[in-house]
């Protein structure tokens, strides 16, 4: 005996959800359109490795050679640790106030960048469920109604066929809901680790830039 294939499956049961199929459908496809370019843009394009990213700007601090850092941080890209870092380095002549708040400045340009789109992912997530639960009253109003006016023949058919579509209409719902909340979590989680980042590694280069300044006056003192 030939059992169908899950893809035959999964259109059929999206053929029996009804037409809120199509609505959970399009919130389903931008979910996924926004996944894409998130972990695209956290994992890779502002994401680097902190640590390493640190010890190596660290080295040319402590070589007196803040060029070199510089050109370290804009060989990075566009990853956002290293442009917070850069800000910082030229500021590095003025005193500790400038350098902090060029720093917290750099910092909250790239706050709307990480977190972009974020928000949607909730939105939809919410949307997905409430999409299904709509496909899930309004399929079994339409068997009732239906078995009202149906000899007693039909009934038992059109009564299945009602539930099959509110049915589908909930499972689409939600595992359209449950996979946008598993993204927006990894996502959120990933955004807010870049963002800690960059608060611990701009702490950690206002203290490199005082002590490399110290060291420099008391060189000029002697």
């Amino acid at each position: 005996m030939e059992y169908p294939s899950f893809m035959q499956n999964a259109i059929s049961a999206f053929q029996a959800g009804g037409p809120w199929m199509i609505a959970i459908a399009v919130a389903l496809a931008i979910s996924i359109a926004f996944t894409l370019e998130r972990f695209l843009r956290l994992f890779f394009q502002y994401n680097v490795d902190g640590t390493s990213f640190m010890f190596e700007v660290q080295k040319y601090i402590l070589a007196n050679d803040l060029d070199g850092a510089i050109r370290l941080c804009n060989g990075a890209g566009k990853a956002a640790l290293p442009k917070v870092l850069k800000a910082g380095l030229q500021r590095a002549s003025r005193d500790e106030t400038q350098i902090q708040n060029a720093i917290d400045a750099a910092s909250l340009e790239m706050i709307p960048k990480l977190e972009r789109r974020l928000s949607y992912l909730a939105l939809i997530a919410n949307i997905a469920v409430l999409l299904g639960l709509l496909g899930t009253v309004t399929g079994l109003i339409k068997s009732f109604a239906a078995i009202a006016l149906a000899d007693p023949a039909q009934r038992q058919a059109i009564l299945s066929a009602g539930i099959s579509e509110a049915m589908n209409a909930t499972a689409f719902g939600l595992v359209t809901a449950i996979f946008t909340m598993v993204v927006h979590s990894v996502l959120s989680n990933k955004a807010n680790k870049i963002l800690e980042e960059l608060d611990e590694f701009g702490v950690k280069l206002l203290d490199l830039l005082s002590a490399r300044k110290y060291r420099q006056t008391s060189q000029k003192s002697d």
